[in-house]
């Protein structure tokens, strides 16, 4: 799987970050953190109920100062700084522990915690704390601010870029995601009709293994620094 490997996509999902102590997306009840995904995470919601959209998404950022990067963020990392080809490690998840850990090229695809967006004129602004409904945008003074989040229905961030790292990858490899939220379920077929080599690293097989020519069980913090250690010799 390792050899003559120059351009890597890493894809990330909620079970990297499971083991730092943060609730998968969609839990075997089909809840995330007791709510009905529908209810927090489409622009349906917000409209309907600002208040409870902006109040989860403040619990789930107060949450982010509890818990730490573990050693699946840190092995990610690592190789981030010692790879000296292509690489591009593209989460699904909204936290902030692959930074933490020190990785630095990468791309939330499905928005950050960390992040408001003005619903008016389209500016990110970093940050921390709650962020009530009617909060002030700094770009064009409106009350538009909203958790940078992509919601379902919505675009996510950066596909062009990623769309073209997936197209020019040696090895593909997929951490700790369902298989079932696109189009991130769909970067290992388009990685495949590109030549890449394609490994999944899962507590259990996703809803896309049949895709992949390897899949390895296990913990992220077991599975992630043992490829880790393979690439980098």
């Amino acid at each position: 799987m390792i050899h003559d490997i120059d351009s890597i996509v890493i894809l990330t999902g909620a079970g990297i970050s499971a083991e730092s102590g943060l609730a998968t997306f969609r839990g075997p009840d089909g809840l995330w953190e007791g709510h009905r995904v529908e209810d927090v995470c489409t622009p349906e919601a917000l409209a309907r109920d600002a208040e409870l959209v902006h109040r989860f998404y403040d619990e789930r950022r107060a949450k982010l100062a509890e818990v730490s990067p573990n050693p699946a963020h840190e092995a990610l990392a690592a190789l981030d700084r010692a790879w000296g080809g292509d690489l591009l490690i593209v989460t699904q998840n909204v936290d902030d522990l692959h930074e933490r850990a020190g990785a630095t090229r990468l791309i939330h695809m499905h928005g950050e915690l960390k992040s408001a967006l003005c619903a008016a004129c389209g500016k990110a602004t970093a940050w921390d704390g709650s962020l009530p409904p009617g909060s002030i945008c700094d770009g064009c003074g409106r009350p538009a601010l909203r958790p940078d989040i992509v919601f379902f229905g919505e675009m996510p961030y950066e596909m062009e870029a990623i769309d073209a790292a997936l197209a020019r990858a040696d090895l593909f490899v997929s951490i700790g995601t369902s298989g079932a939220v696109y189009p991130a379920a769909g970067f290992v077929q388009t990685a495949r009709h590109h030549g890449a080599r394609t490994l999944e690293l899962n507590l259990d097989p996703s809803a896309g293994s049949y895709y992949f020519e390897e899949t390895r069980l296990g913990p992220a913090s077991v599975l992630v620094p043992a490829m880790v250690r393979e690439l980098l010799g």
